[in-house]
């Protein structure tokens, strides 16, 4: 799909929405990159600059950031979205404020304009009855780095233009994801409810004393996270034995955390003013170079993970088939 034909907005310039912004000047849109908060409008240029800048060192394009910047306008004026075919709103997770957002936009585009929110928190079948025209309302929950990943969910409303949510799915090939259409809204996705079930037991067990913070982080490094960037947990059941995980399963499901109450570990960290590496303050204790140096590593990591993964895609398999006939 040739992605110079069309302009695309971002509403919303924090962390993610900076990235989102990187991913599609990449792609080849132009980018009408709108900051509802003030505050972000100086930091806008320095945070995608770095982004292209460490794309171009890591191979990712061959052009310089300043090619890019001629494709980019950033503005706190709505009305520079007009002619956006797709916009995405990435603001916070606060309803009055995606609403506020969301009358600001279709003031301002045509009636065949997309809209979409990066939600990771609220049902899109919610946030979609406040807009004049819901059918074409979705939700496009992105990964960060937003540039890096493979990651990407289309999730349609209740009230959601299947036909316009396949459009976004063939449309993100092309932002070089590898999307996962949810065709049934349903609070958290797919990947957050996968996350957050593990979450809760990692929880369960720090909490209880089968283990420290430390234990549980690595060993999910070293097992799901040796294999999830080839396999999910279903092909994984395929590759090391369907009848294995049966036999676990009876006995260990009813042993699992099913609370609904936020932990008490995380709830402290945040009572505290905790925001983890971004105040160093977290479930590990961090001075501030720590704090600035796992920053770095993590930066440094989706890069070289991206390289690894891209040498995996999804129809790996099939294209080994086909080089053989």
């Amino acid at each position: 799909m040739n992605t110079n034909q069309f302009s695309v907005g971002v509403v919303g310039l924090g962390l993610m929405g900076c990235s989102i912004t990187t991913c599609l000047l990449l792609a080849g849109h132009r980018v009408i990159a709108v900051a509802p908060l003030p505050i972000d409008v100086p930091t806008a240029h320095p945070r995608i600059y770095e982004h292209l800048r460490k794309s171009q060192e890591e191979r990712l394009t061959s052009q310089l950031p300043e090619h890019f910047f001629e494709s980019l306008l950033v503005t706190e004026d709505y009305n520079a979205l007009a002619d956006c075919r797709l916009v995405i709103e990435c603001t916070l997770e606060n309803l009055s404020i995606k609403k506020s957002v969301y009358e600001k936009i279709e003031a301002v585009v045509s009636i065949d304009a997309v809209i979409t929110s990066n939600t990771s928190a609220i049902p899109i079948s919610i946030l979609q009855k406040e807009i004049q025209h819901p059918e074409r309302f979705f939700g496009l929950h992105w990964a960060e780095p937003s540039h890096t990943t493979r990651f990407l969910e289309v999730i349609c409303g209740e009230l959601s233009d299947v036909s316009k949510g396949e459009w976004l799915y063939e449309l993100s090939h092309a932002w070089g994801k590898e999307p996962t259409l949810v065709r049934k809204d349903i609070r958290g996705f797919i990947t957050n409810r996968l996350m957050y079930a593990l979450y809760r037991e990692a929880f369960n067990l720090v909490e209880n004393g089968y283990a420290t913070v430390e234990d549980v982080d690595r060993a999910c490094r070293n097992n799901a996270g040796y294999w999830m960037t080839l396999a999910g947990p279903f092909r994984w059941m395929d590759l090391t034995g369907v009848p294995a995980y049966h036999t676990v399963m009876k006995d260990l499901f009813p042993t699992l955390s099913t609370s609904a109450e936020v932990p008490a570990l995380i709830d402290g960290i945040v009572k505290e003013g905790g925001k983890g590496v971004a105040n160093a303050h977290g479930f590990y204790p961090y001075t501030t170079e720590e704090a600035q140096l796992w920053r770095e590593t993590f930066e440094t990591f989706s890069y070289e993970i991206r390289e690894l993964a891209l040498k995996y895609p999804v129809d790996v398999v099939k294209k080994k088939l086909e080089a053989k006939k």
